[in-house]
C-alpha cells in the first residue's frame, strides 16, 4: 500500500469528527495548516486536539491544504462544496475527503471536476471530541469509497486510514446508502433500545437499572456477533406465546411508547428464529405474528 506524502492538511470543521481525525493526521506526520470552526466548542477543541492551528474561514482553510478534510453534517456537505468550488477554493491535485456515511463520491463531483481527487472515509465509530477518540480509532474500521475504476484512489483512501490507525473496508459507491442505513439501524436504534429498556425498569421501581442490564445486553451483543441467529433466546425464540401476550399486556398499561418497538422487533424476531430454525413450532410462529400484528384486531389482546 503506497503512503501518501507528507500532505498539509486543512480541517473543515473542527466539530468531534473533524478535530479526532486531524489530530490522527497530525500524529501520522502530516501538517494540519488550518482548520475552521465558529462554536465555543469548536474552539476549545481545535485549541486541545489541534493545538497551534490557524482557525480560518472554510474558503481559507481549503486553499491552504493539500488534503482537504470535510467533517461536516450530511446535509449542508452539497452545498459546502459547490461554494468552495465557485469561490476557486479547490483546485486540481488536491485529496477532497468527507466523513459522510450517507454519501458517496457523487456529493463532490464539483471537486472532482476541477481536477481533485474525491474520497469519502466513514469512521464507523462514536466521537466525543475528546483525546480517547485517537485511542479508540485503533479498534475501528472506516468506510471507504473511491471511484469504481480507480485504484489509486482506493489505495490512497486506505492509506489514509491505516496511517490514522484504523482499518480500510471498501464500500462501494452503490452500496453506500445502504451501508449506512445499516449502522444507523444498529448503533441508533440499539441506543434507544437500551435507553427504553433502562427507563421502564426505573419506571418499575427498579434501581441500578443499567448495571442490572450491562451483563445481560453485553452478553447479547458479543453472541450475535461471534453466532448470528443461533444465539436467539428469550419467549419469542421459544414459542412462549403466553409470555408474550402478558408482555404487550404490561407495556400497554406501564409503557405505552415502547409498546410499538417492542411490536416491531418481536415480529422480525419472529422471522429470523424460523429462518434460523432457532424456532421450531410453526403453529406457535403464527399465534405470535397474529398478537404482534399491529392492526386493531391484534390490539385487542392487551
Amino acid at each position: 500500500m503506497m503512503r501518501p506524502a507528507r500532505l498539509a492538511v486543512g480541517v473543515v470543521s473542527a466539530g468531534r469528527v473533524g478535530s479526532v481525525l486531524g489530530a490522527a493526521l497530525a500524529r501520522a506526520g502530516h501538517t494540519v495548516v488550518a482548520a475552521s470552526g465558529l462554536s465555543a466548542a469548536s474552539l476549545a477543541r481545535a485549541e486541545r486536539l489541534l493545538p497551534d492551528v490557524p482557525l480560518l474561514p472554510p474558503d481559507e482553510t481549503v486553499r491552504r491544504a493539500d488534503l482537504v478534510l470535510l467533517a461536516i453534517p450530511d446535509d449542508a456537505l452539497a452545498g459546502t462544496v459547490r461554494g468552495l468550488a465557485a469561490t476557486g477554493s479547490l483546485r486540481a491535485g488536491q485529496i477532497v475527503v468527507h466523513t459522510s456515511g450517507a454519501h458517496g463520491i457523487d456529493v463532490l463531483a464539483p471537486a472532482a471536476e476541477l481536477g481533485a481527487l474525491p474520497l469519502a472515509l466513514h469512521p464507523v465509530m462514536t466521537f466525543t471530541g475528546r483525546e480517547e477518540d485517537l485511542e479508540r480509532l485503533a479498534a475501528c474500521s472506516i468506510g471507504v469509497t473511491a471511484a469504481t475504476d480507480d485504484e489509486a484512489a482506493w489505495n490512497v483512501g486506505e492509506a489514509l486510514t491505516v496511517e490514522m490507525g484504523a482499518e480500510p473496508v471498501r464500500v462501494p459507491d452503490s452500496a453506500r446508502a445502504l451501508y449506512h442505513a445499516a449502522l444507523t439501524h444498529g448503533a441508533n436504534h440499539l441506543m434507544t433500545l437500551v435507553a427504553d429498556c433502562a427507563e421502564v425498569l426505573r419506571d418499575a421501581g427498579i434501581g441500578q437499572s443499567e448495571r442490572l442490564v450491562a451483563p445481560l445486553l453485553s452478553a447479547a451483543l458479543d453472541n450475535v456477533l461471534r453466532h448470528g441467529d443461533r444465539a436467539l433466546t428469550g419467549p419469542v425464540a421459544r414459542g412462549d406465546v403466553g409470555t408474550v401476550r402478558k408482555h404487550l399486556a404490561v407495556l400497554a398499561d406501564r409503557a405505552p411508547d415502547v409498546t410499538p418497538a417492542y411490536r416491531a422487533l418481536a415480529r422480525r424476531t419472529v422471522a429470523r428464529s424460523l429462518a434460523a430454525g432457532v424456532l421450531q413450532d410453526t403453529a406457535a410462529a403464527k399465534d405470535l405474528t397474529e398478537l404482534l400484528d399491529d392492526s386493531a384486531e391484534g390490539h385487542q389482546d392487551q
